[in-house]
């Protein structure tokens, strides 16, 4: 049975191999054992309340129970944009009016923002090629709803998430070398690695601070503009189908496209619900779709998707499912 489950420090060497396999533009797994063994620290000590709820870092393994294999990685930071600014480029229309000759002209510019602070952000979001199937990806990717609706106290009301931006045949990035190299003047991957190695200050003190006009920039780079790499088609799919929608932010260095959405109107937080766990036979219909269900709390969050019966005053379950999530009958369980 997959499950997720918070990560910590023991889980590096999978989490690095996660790292290695994702590939570049992936800038939230860097391929740096130090940085993620920080991370994961971090998200031993979120989970335990050690920490500020703005300054958490959540990380959660998606785990095999049977083979104990780490299969996926998801996170939740608390609040972007406290610590140093959380920079994007806004996609702008700039009008501009002759009365002299008559003429207006309307131009498309990337504008250089910080309207992100203090918004809770999902990303990380990533399984091994095999897992891409059968709806793992839907089960981690909810289980970071069900952990925010279950202790909504600890996030924001806007939730943010930034997606992978558009990679060429050659695995470059046209947004990269048409507009942002040329401020940054450092390979992407010297970039990439700085976002999450340093305090960001190159950022601050290289960004652009002028419009960027669209119309003097080259064609693939503005065609890269807000277009979603291949393998994060999928994943836009599955935060528009949760409401989230596009909010006219991208990232700075490639381009992809930022999405945001009320908290409390995330589909599976609005329709969670939670009651009291049974243990009995399942047999959902051929038709039925599997239940995402979760263990509350923060220390002992789990996440499964399994067949379930929900009654008046029990969620019945099968006894398979509540060992796999830790818990015995009568315990709370979130099911969305």
């Amino acid at each position: 049975m997959l499950v997720v489950r918070p990560a910590g420090p023991p889980d590096i060497d999978a989490l690095l191999d996660l790292a290695f396999l994702s590939g570049k533009g992936f800038t939230s797994l860097p391929e740096d054992r130090a940085v993620l063994a920080e991370r994961l620290a971090l998200s031993a000590q979120s989970f335990a309340r050690e920490v500020s709820p703005q300054h958490a870092w959540y990380t959660l393994m998606l785990e095999d129970t049977e083979t104990g294999v780490i299969e996926g990685v998801a996170g939740i930071k608390g609040a972007v944009g406290l610590d140093r600014p959380h920079f994007s480029f806004r996609v702008m229309t700039l009008a501009q009016y002759s009365s002299a000759t008559g003429t207006r002209f309307d131009h498309q510019a990337l504008v250089l923002v910080n309207e992100c602070t203090g918004s809770s952000e999902v990303g990380s979001l990533f399984l091994r090629p095999r897992k891409r199937q059968g709806g793992a990806g839907s089960l981690l990717a909810r289980a970071r709803y069900a952990l925010i609706g279950a202790n909504r106290d600890l996030f924001a009301a806007t939730i943010m998430a930034e997606l992978r931006g558009w990679f060429d045949e050659r695995d470059e990035s046209p947004f990269w070398h048409g507009i942002a190299a040329k401020f940054f003047r450092l390979p992407f991957e010297d970039a990439d690695r700085m976002i999450t190695a340093t305090d960001g200050q190159f950022i601050l003190d290289l960004a652009p601070r002028h419009p960027i006009y669209l119309e003097l920039v080259d064609p693939a780079a503005r065609e890269a503009i807000a277009k979603v790499h291949r393998h994060g088609a999928r994943a836009l799919a599955m935060l528009e189908d949760e409401g989230f929608t596009r909010s006219g932010l991208i990232d700075i260095f490639d381009g992809g496209p930022t999405v945001t959405a009320p908290r409390d109107q995330i589909r599976t937080v609005r329709n969670a619900q939670t009651l009291p766990a049974a243990a009995g036979v399942v047999e959902p219909a051929a038709d039925e779709r599997l239940h995402l269900v979760a263990v509350p709390g923060l220390a002992t969050f789990r996440a499964t998707l399994t067949p379930a019966r929900i009654t008046d005053d029990a969620l019945v379950v099968p006894e398979a499912t509540l060992a796999a999530l830790g818990i015995r009958p009568g315990d709370p369980l979130i099911v969305s």
